[in-house]
């Protein structure tokens, strides 16, 4: 083939890539992944720098992103996220089915506590929030569905680190970790006590310094396999806090919501329903037993 001007004019072959340059694909994701919680509209050029694709090269695509749905604009030209992502996203087996088995046990939790009640899962050295329903009364967080939760530093990161893989959980304690907000030095061998007291106890309890000293109280949820597969926290606020009477409402929920998902044996509760504190109940009488259960720590009864 001829050449003219330096320039080759041989044909690229169909389906093949320029041998430099990232592909679209990955251009479009970094500029989807430009957005965060404290970026949720951007123009052109925020939205090219933050991605560090070149301005016209983000222009095209962020208009095929537009029309397809996955990025939208605003009445002042900004980009924000479409809502065609939150459809496809609805769509992930792992979140979807384990949020339709969740949701009413995390209803009966949010009505009897009046807190917030939170549903993670495990996404790689991070936790990613599937759900969060919160009373009216419920102290602020900063914390949002679809966000990414530190393993090390709430109370289901805990969970799902504790339950993790030992490969997984070996990797994650090699590195240096600072407990979040006040970046403390955490010693692994501290981590790696409490780790072992929440697989013992299936609960775990973190106390976390935001606005005010937030306490979160989580327990294990399990799969049909009968590994750990999700983790139900509640957080509240620690004055008037009792983790511990909380967790017996937490571990009720978690239980119900395991045995929702096909988990074939009683997970966390044995000791507690030799005591006749807690009895699979299906169906109508599954928000009674979390009521029962929160009652009875009201009391004074655990």
């Amino acid at each position: 083939m001829e050449h003219a001007a330096g320039i080759d004019t041989e044909p690229r072959a169909r389906g093949k890539r320029p041998p430099q340059g990232e592909p679209v694909i990955d251009r479009a994701l970094s500029l989807l992944s430009a957005f965060d919680a404290s970026q949720r509209r951007l123009t052109l050029a925020e939205l090219s720098r933050r991605s560090g694709i070149p301005v016209s090269s983000t222009l095209r695509l962020a208009g095929h992103l537009v029309r397809w749905g996955a990025l939208e604009r605003d009445e002042e030209g900004r980009y924000c996220v479409g809502l065609r992502l939150l459809e496809v996203a609805s769509l992930a087996p792992r979140g979807h089915g384990l949020r339709q088995v969740a949701m009413p046990f995390m209803a009966d939790l949010a009505e009897v506590t009046r807190q917030h009640v939170q549903l993670a899962v495990r996404e790689g050295s991070e936790a990613t929030l599937v759900e969060r329903l919160s009373g009216h009364q419920a102290t602020p967080v900063h914390y949002r569905v679809g966000g990414r939760l530190p393993l090390h530093s709430t109370g289901v990161g805990l969970v799902l680190l504790a339950f993790a893989p030992a490969s997984m959980q070996e990797d994650f304690l090699a590195r240096p970790m600072y407990r979040q907000p006040d970046n403390v030095l955490i010693p692994p061998a501290v981590l790696r006590r409490t780790l072992a007291e929440v697989r013992r106890e299936r609960l775990a309890v973190y106390r976390r310094q935001e606005e005010q000293v937030i306490v979160s109280v989580a327990a294990p949820i399990y799969g049909e396999d009968d590994s750990v597969v999700a983790a139900l926290g509640v957080l509240l606020p620690e004055r008037g806090a009792q983790p511990r009477r909380l967790g017996l409402a937490v571990l009720t929920a978690a239980q119900g919501i395991s045995r929702g998902l096909g988990a074939r044996h009683p997970i966390g509760l044995t000791s507690l329903s030799r005591c006749g504190w807690f009895h699979p109940c299906p169906g109508p009488g599954r928000r009674a037993t979390v009521m029962a259960s929160w009652s009875r720590t009201q009391h004074g009864e655990w």
